[in-house]
This record gives structure tokens, C-alpha cells and sequence, in this order.
């Protein structure tokens, strides 16, 4: 395992992936190391589909479309990091700085959209990395794919961490008149100096906020995830987070546990997204119990009424 340290991540170490035979051991860098930090590198990723699907209980949704595969936003618990080791990389800082990009996105979609076999429902940004990560202020490869959905009037559901959603409000305007977008923020805390620890690159939380304002006001259908809801270290019993980080670890990994039935990780359907016990069921009630305290919904419904094949070439027969 790698004692490398870096400005501006998440990991704390780059790993050798599971599948790896040799490992690199990078020297440690001292606190007062003025080099820069590692540099974001862009693969071209080849995949000749963009849509995925799944039948798991613990998601909202079965189709999702991933343009990236690693996510610049470096979120420490980031549930996607071992999916870069079946590439040859390590789930640690590989999986913040190695991000593949899939170009022509937009393009796979409109095939896959107009294919005889595409049945109309609500496909989900992005379920596995962040469709909002800051290399797509430059890329603009998720814009394209909610271009496309426009047209045809597919729906879509968003979950995201970056106020960058803001800047697409006019093409999830429009889908939204057709009650075909919800966009979701994901919140894991309000302690702005937690969030930069747990999350460096993503959008500090008083810009998630400022999103849901401005989605709200344009219209559309916006909500809040609180998660993930890490015990005894969000639920901001904690007055100052390094301190914390270093003095909780055992009393947070103690009541993972407690949740997990003795484990780290749960790896079943149904269980694995919440946790069980009283940990668990007590979160479970100061959620539900503030939620309807302030009259909140639990969800929005997405239509495919709208659903349309826009005008163009005459699709393929093999489609």
C-alpha cells in the first residue's frame, strides 16, 4: 500500500488493486510539502453502450447512464472506487485523478433511445460516479446526453453533488414540463470544513443549497438526499473534525458494525443501503420525523407520457 498523501484527494493512499500482482510504494509526503497535487488525468473510453441495468431493491431506478468512470469529486466513502480495479488501478487515488471519459455518450444514447427494443422510462445520472464532476464544466458530455433526452422526451432522474446541474436548468426546464426530470442533491453534512475532508472537490454544501434555490425557482422538481449518514461522525457530535477523524474512528466503526450485524459491509439486496438495528431505526425516525415536521415529500413521479421518436433517419431494421 502506497503512504502517499495528496493535497486535494479524498484517498489517503493509492492502493494496489485486488487483482494486481505488484504494488508501487510511493514516498510519504511531510505536511509541509509545497508540491503540487496530483494532476487529473483523461482516458478515452471505447464502450459500445451507455446504458446499464440493474434489478437491485436498493437503487430508485433499473436503467443508468455513467459518461465517467472515477469521479474527481473524491468522496472518501464513495461506494464506485473498487470498480477501478477491474480496469488495472487502484480504488485510491487512481479512482480521483484516472477519470475515462466516454465521448460520444450522447451519440450511443440516441441509438440506444431509438432502437425498436427501448421501452420509455426514467433513466438515472449517473448511479455510479458523479455526472456533475468538474471535468464536465469543460467535456459537457452530460448536457449532451439530457440534449438528447429532450428530444426525445425520455425521463430522467439526477443526483448529484456539484452546483454545475445549475448551468443546465434551460434543458431540464424543458423536461420537466413534461414532468420527465427530478434532480436531486446529495447533502451528507452542513459543517462545510467536514465536507471538505469527506468530499475536497465536490460543491461545499451552501452550493448545494443555493442549486436546490435555483432549480426550485425554474420550476423544477428538486429534492435532497441526506446520505450517506455516517454514525457518530455527521451527526455533528463532533467539535472539531481532525480531532474527531482521529478520536472516533473506533466508535464510528463500532456502530457500522452494530448496523451491519457484526460487518464492515453488507453486501445483500434490501439491507445493504440502510442497515439494520437500533442504530439504524433510530436514523430512520429523526429522518422521517423532521421530514414531515417540515412537510417534505419522500419522491416525485417521472412520466414517459410524452415519450417521442423525434424526426430523422429512417432507423435501421437491426435496431
Amino acid at each position: 500500500m502506497s503512504d502517499l498523501v495528496l493535497r486535494g484527494r479524498g484517498a489517503t493512499g493509492n492502493p494496489a488493486g485486488r487483482f494486481e500482482r505488484l504494488a508501487t510504494i510511493a514516498e510519504r509526503v511531510d505536511d509541509d510539502d509545497d508540491r503540487p497535487p496530483r494532476a487529473t488525468e483523461l482516458y478515452r473510453d471505447t464502450s459500445k453502450s451507455i446504458l446499464s441495468y440493474n434489478d437491485s431493491p436498493d437503487v430508485g431506478m433499473t436503467v443508468y447512464l455513467n459518461a465517467y468512470r472515477g469521479c474527481e469529486h473524491g468522496c472518501i466513502y464513495c461506494y464506485a472506487r473498487p470498480y477501478h480495479e477491474y480496469l488495472g488501478l487502484s480504488a485510491g487515488v487512481d479512482f480521483e485523478s484516472r477519470i475515462f471519459v466516454k465521448e460520444n455518450a450522447a451519440a450511443l444514447l440516441r441509438r440506444e433511445l431509438s432502437a425498436k427494443s427501448w421501452t420509455p422510462q426514467p433513466i438515472g445520472f449517473s448511479g455510479v460516479t458523479d455526472c456533475y464532476q468538474p471535468v464536465e464544466r469543460k467535456l459537457k458530455l452530460t448536457r449532451a446526453c439530457l440534449e438528447v433526452l429532450a428530444e426525445f422526451r425520455n425521463p430522467v432522474g439526477i443526483i448529484t453533488k456539484s452546483h454545475t446541474v445549475t448551468r443546465d436548468i434551460d434543458v431540464l426546464r424543458e423536461l420537466a414540463s413534461h414532468s420527465a426530470a427530478i434532480v436531486v442533491l446529495s447533502i451528507t453534512t452542513l459543517d462545510d470544513h467536514l465536507s471538505g475532508v469527506m468530499e475536497p472537490r465536490a460543491s461545499r454544501p451552501e452550493r448545494r443549497l443555493d442549486a436546490v434555490r435555483q432549480l426550485a425557482a425554474a420550476g423544477i422538481p428538486v429534492g435532497v438526499n441526506v446520505a450517506p449518514i455516517v454514525p457518530g461522525l455527521t451527526d455533528h457530535e463532533i467539535p472539531a473534525i481532525l480531532k474527531a477523524a482521529a478520536d472516533r474512528k473506533a466508535k464510528v466503526l463500532n456502530r457500522v458494525r452494530d448496523m451491519r450485524d457484526g460487518k464492515l459491509n453488507d453486501p445483500n439486496f434490501g439491507s445493504r443501503m440502510s442497515g439494520e438495528g437500533p442504530f439504524a431505526e433510530a436514523i430512520h425516525q429523526v429522518f422521517d420525523l423532521h421530514r414531515r415536521k417540515l412537510g417534505l415529500t419522500k419522491t416525485h413521479e417521472l412520466s414517459t407520457a410524452a415519450f417521442r421518436h423525434p424526426p430523422g433517419p429512417q432507423p435501421s431494421l437491426f435496431d
